[in-house]
C-alpha cells in the first residue's frame, strides 16, 4: 500500500467515525456533512467499500414504515 492509499484509508475511517460521533452527539447535520465526505472518498478511492452507515439506514427505513428500530 502506497503513502497516498495509507492517508486515504486514514481518511475515509476518520470521516466514518467522524460521522457516527456527530449522530450519537444530536448534531445531525455535521453527521450528513460526514458521512457525505465517506462517500466521495469512497467514490474517489474506487474500492466501494460497503457503507459503516448500512444498519442506520436499515433502521430510519423501519421508522419510516411505522415499525420501531
Amino acid at each position: 500500500m502506497t503513502q497516498e492509499e495509507k492517508k486515504l484509508d486514514h481518511e475515509i475511517q476518520e470521516a466514518a467515525a467522524k460521522a457516527i460521533d456527530s449522530l450519537a452527539r444530536y448534531k445531525f447535520a455535521m453527521f450528513g456533512y460526514w458521512a457525505g465526505i465517506w462517500v466521495h472518498l469512497n467514490r474517489i478511492e474506487g474500492r466501494k467499500r460497503p457503507s459503516p452507515f448500512k444498519a442506520l439506514v436499515q433502521a430510519a427505513r423501519v421508522i419510516r414504515e411505522g415499525g420501531v428500530a
